[in-house]
């Protein structure tokens, strides 16, 4: 007998495969759950409690509308979500063990989740030796998915939307910045690519902070911008209660001193936009969605959504649905095989239309290419808004 061989096992689970997986977790005697034939279990791994709760809740709620739009099944079979809360950032141990059991007890097929670069970064070998394919639901980070051939994604890149950014402040009459970034994976991506969009574009940084990111006291970093005497001040920071921060006092400290605010977009995530007030005002962001793109399949997302909820979905809503999108139309395209293969084949090179414009998942990145929208806040009769000022058509991730 060949010592190389490989047996197989009921289900179609090859032992080589097994063993190695079982040993790389250190759990040798459990072996992964197999779903029923007629089902596909997608697993859900987002901040479900803790300070970054909201977030996660909007990831689900996006999953949640996609199905009662469209369904629970697809291709004869029942998908079914099986959700589980890592707590939000800095919990890598735990978003790697709720991913194990996803695989080794609920069965799943799939994962989709991942809120925060260092719980999707800890799961990498984890996918990697169990042959799981993972759809990321917003970790920025670039290299995520160079850490796995099982990984891919449906949110953005912040190179993807910073370089952008860069570049059309610095031919947009923009000629000096500073940077005021989170300090985390995701912000020094962010302080990286906007200063290598906007100085190739013949801008100049005049200075550079980096703070914690959890942080709400902003008023050192901001004092020491101001002396710097920019023509803008670029920040990124994590959403929710810390971006609404940051903002409250941007705009108290930059009101008279003719200084530029320029962000990500989620620093002014539209549903965060009513506890900003008129901190919005003229504050310029770039997006991957945009509440006004004038499209059918948007219009029908927000008639969806609106059905349900009040105000504008967040673009994690946003993302939720379309990470389900990316689900049914490969098992529709796969007749149903949730094998490993089957699927990775089938998100590599997907086109969809989705609510935020065309989207294309790179073939040879697994990372996905969408149009970025530059837009300037507004606060007319007590309510703020992000209005569309340009489009930058089909951006690829400049990282890769």
């Amino acid at each position: 007998m060949n010592g190389s061989r490989t047996s197989s096992i009921p289900g179609g689970i090859n032992r080589r495969r097994i063993l190695g997986f079982a040993a790389a977790i250190a759990i040798g005697a459990a072996l992964p759950a197999a779903a029923a034939d007629d089902k596909v279990v997608v697993g859900v791994v987002l901040p479900l409690s803790g300070a970054f709760a909201d977030q996660g809740s909007h990831y689900e709620t996006g999953m949640r509308l996609y199905q009662k739009v469209h369904g629970t099944k697809v291709a004869g079979k029942e998908v079914e979500l099986v959700v589980r809360d890592d707590q939000g950032p800095g919990s890598g141990d735990l978003a790697r063990r709720l991913t194990q059991e996803l695989i080794l007890r609920n069965g799943a097929n799939i994962i989709l989740g991942y809120s925060f670069t260092p719980n999707a970064m800890s799961v990498a070998t984890l996918l990697t030796e169990a042959k799981i394919p993972a759809i990321i639901v917003n970790a920025a980070t670039s290299s995520i998915t160079t850490k796995s051939d099982y990984f891919t994604r449906v949110s953005m890149t912040l190179s993807q939307v910073t370089y952008t950014l860069g570049k059309w402040a610095a031919s947009n009459g923009i000629g000096s910045a500073y940077t005021i970034v989170s300090d985390y994976a995701p912000g020094i991506d962010a302080e990286t690519w906007f200063t290598k969009g906007f100085t190739e574009g013949g801008g100049k940084v005049l200075g550079s902070d980096r703070t914690p990111v959890a942080a709400t006291e902003y008023g050192p970093f901001l004092q020491r911008a101001i002396e710097a005497k920019p023509g803008a001040i670029f920040a990124f920071n994590p959403g929710g209660d810390v971006s609404i921060a940051f903002m409250k006092q941007s705009g108290e400290r930059l009101k008279g001193t003719g200084i530029k605010l320029m962000v990500t977009g989620d620093v002014v995530d539209d549903n965060l936009l009513p506890a900003m007030g008129s901190a919005v005002q003229d504050v310029i962001s770039a997006w991957h969605y945009q509440e006004d793109v004038d499209t059918p399949e948007n219009k029908a997302f927000l008639e969806a959504f609106r059905a349900d909820h009040e105000g504008a979905p967040s673009y994690r809503v946003l993302q939720g649905y379309d990470g389900m999108d990316m689900i049914y139309k490969a098992l529709e395209e796969t007749g149903g095989d949730v094998s490993a293969d089957a699927l990775m084949s089938r998100f590599k090179g997907m086109k969809l239309a989705s609510p935020r414009g065309p989207i294309l998942i790179e073939p040879d990145t697994r990372d996905i290419t969408q149009n970025i929208y530059i837009r300037k806040g507004e606060f007319v009769d007590g309510k703020g808004s992000n209005n569309t000022i340009a489009v930058v058509d089909m951006v690829r991730d400049p990282a890769k």
